[in-house]
C-alpha cells in the first residue's frame, strides 16, 4: 500500500518505518525542513534503539521517503496518517491547532478517496473536528470527494517502540464506515498474521481508549509511590509490599515499581488532557486528579531526602546525578524528575555533575551554558568531587557498579536512589548510607 504519514516526531516515524519494515510504500512529511535534512542524510531527529538502522534499511530498499512538500504527501497515499504533536495548551488541554491545520491541507489538496487516520493522541471528539475540517476545505473548492476518518492509537513505548508497533498487543481501529475498516485491515495484515489483534469500534470509544490506558498506568505508578511513602514512615518494605500484591493475578506485577515519579510526553499530558475533557462535560475525576497531584508531589522526593539529611542550605555542594531522561533507552526530558531534583539542588545552592549515556545533548539544549551544571564522561566521572550521589534513571549500566570504587570517590558515600535499583542490605554491608523510595 501507498501510505502518507504526517509528522515525523516520535509516533509518525516509528509508525512510517515500520509500515514500511514490512512491505508498504510510505512517505513522511514533516515542514520542519531540518528535521527532513537530517533524514534525508541518513540519521534520525530522535533517539529509539533500533530505529535507525531499520530506517537507513527501509529508504534503501525505496519503501520509505521523506519529504516537506504537502502537495507531494497528500498525493501519495490513500491512508493518510496524521501524527503531528498535541503539546498541552495553557489549561492542559490538548492543543489541536497542528492536527486541524494538517485536515485542512488534506481536504484543500485531495482529488480521491482518503481515509485519514488519527495517529496522535487526542481527545475525544478530535475526529469529528476533523472532519469538519476537511469538508470545509472541499466546500471551499465546491467538490464533494468522499472520505473517512479514522482513530488509531498508539500504544507505544519509549525504548521499546519498534517491538511494541511489529508485535502488537491490540490494534485499535475507531470507524463504523466499512471501506474504512477494510483499508486498514489491509494495512496491518501483516501483524494479524498469528491472530487477529484488531479491536473496531466507534471512533469516540477509540479516542478514550488510549487515554483510558495511559490514565491505568499513572494511577498504578503513582498509587505504588504514595505506599512507598507510607512505608517508609511505618519502617515496611515496598518491595516486599509489591512482591506480595503483584503476585494476585488480577493485579500482576507491571507498572507496581515504586519511584521518584513519571515523566515523559505522555502520561503527564495524557492524564491532565483526560482531566479537562471531563471538566469540559462538567464530571469531575477525582482519583485522576489525585494521581496527577500524587506524581507532582513525589517528584520532590529525592531532594525532600537530601536536604532531609544535608540541611536545607546546600551552599558549595555538589551532587552527582546519574540519569537524565525520564526512563531507560530514551533522551526524552520532557516532565522528567531529573529537571526537578536539578533545579531543586540550583536553588539551594548546590551544583550538579551528571551523566547519562544518551540524554546529556537534550539537556544542553535545554540548560545551556548553565554554569551550576557538569556533565561527566562517564557513571564514575560523575562522582569526582561529588558529595552524595542521586539516581534518577534505572540505566542497565547503573545496576552493578564498583561499589568500593564508588565509596571511595564521594565526599559523603551515600546514595539517594530514586529507583531503588539496589538491597538496603547489601548497601550496608558496603558501609554506604543508602536512601531509597520505600525500602526499609
Amino acid at each position: 500500500m501507498r501510505i502518507t504519514v504526517i509528522g515525523t516526531g516520535y509516533v509518525g516515524l516509528v509508525t512510517g518505518t515500520c509500515l514500511a519494515e514490512v512491505g508498504n510504500d510510505v512517505l513522511c512529511l514533516d515542514l520542519d525542513a531540518s528535521k527532513i535534512e537530517i533524514l534525508n542524510n541518513g540519521g534520525i531527529p530522535i533517539h529509539e534503539p533500533g530505529l535507525l538502522e531499520m530506517v537507513r534499511r527501509n529508504v534503501a530498499a525505496g519503501r520509505l521517503q521523506f519529504t516537506t512538500s504537502i502537495e507531494e504527501s497528500v498525493a501519495f497515499g490513500v491512508v493518510q496518517f496524521i501524527a503531528v504533536g498535541t503539546p498541552p495548551d495553557e489549561d492542559g488541554s490538548a492543543d489541536l491547532k497542528y492536527v486541524t491545520a494538517a485536515a485542512r491541507n488534506i481536504g484543500r489538496l485531495m482529488t480521491e478517496y482518503k481515509v485519514i487516520v488519527d495517529k496522535s493522541t487526542v481527545p475525544v471528539g478530535t475526529a469529528d473536528k476533523v472532519r469538519q475540517a476537511v469538508m470545509e476545505e472541499l466546500q471551499d473548492r465546491n467538490e464533494s470527494i468522499p472520505f473517512a476518518v479514522v482513530s488509531n492509537p498508539e500504544f507505544l513505548k519509549e525504548g521499546a517502540a519498534l517491538n511494541d508497533f511489529l508485535r502488537p498487543d491490540r490494534i485499535v481501529i475507531g470507524t463504523e464506515d466499512a471501506r474504512a475498516i477494510e483499508l486498514m485491515r489491509n494495512v496491518y495484515a501483516q501483524f494479524n498474521r498469528n491472530h487477529d489483534r484488531m479491536v473496531v469500534m466507534d471512533v469516540r470509544s477509540a479516542e478514550l481508549t488510549k487515554y483510558a490506558a495511559n490514565a491505568m498506568l499513572a494511577t498504578r505508578i503513582s498509587f505504588m509511590n504514595e505506599l512507598a511513602n507510607l512505608a517508609d514512615k511505618l519502617g515496611a518494605d515496598i518491595e516486599q509490599v509489591r512482591l506480595g500484591i503483584g503476585s494476585d493475578p488480577r493485579i500482576g506485577f507491571d507498572f507496581l515499581y515504586a519511584g521518584c515519579g513519571y515523566g515523559g510526553s505522555c502520561f503527564p499530558k495524557d492524564v491532565n488532557a483526560l482531566i479537562n475533557t471531563a471538566r469540559e462535560n462538567e464530571i469531575d475525576l477525582k482519583v485522576l486528579s489525585a494521581v496527577d497531584q500524587a506524581n507532582e508531589k513525589q517528584k520532590h522526593v529525592l531532594l525532600d531526602k537530601i536536604v532531609a539529611r544535608f540541611g536545607a542550605d546546600l551552599n558549595g555542594m555538589n551532587f552527582a546525578v546519574w540519569g537524565l531522561a525520564f526512563k531507560p533507552n530514551t533522551d526524552d526530558m520532557r516532565a522528567a524528575t531529573s529537571r526537578v531534583l536539578i533545579e531543586g539542588l540550583w536553588a539551594r545552592g548546590a551544583t550538579v555533575t551528571a551523566y547519562d549515556p544518551v540524554a546529556m545533548a537534550e539537556s544542553k539544549r535545554i540548560y545551556r551554558d548553565e554554569p551550576r551544571l557538569r556533565y561527566a564522561d562517564s557513571a564514575m566521572d560523575a562522582l569526582d568531587g561529588a558529595d552524595a550521589l542521586a539516581i534518577v534513571t534505572e540505566w542497565k549500566e547503573f545496576r552493578v557498579p564498583n561499589f568500593e570504587s564508588l565509596k571511595a570517590a564521594l565526599i559523603t558515600p551515600a546514595i539517594f536512589d530514586g529507583r531503588n535499583l539496589y538491597s538496603p542490605e547489601f548497601m550496608r554491608a558496603q558501609g554506604i548510607e543508602y536512601y531509597a523510595i520505600g525500602r526499609r
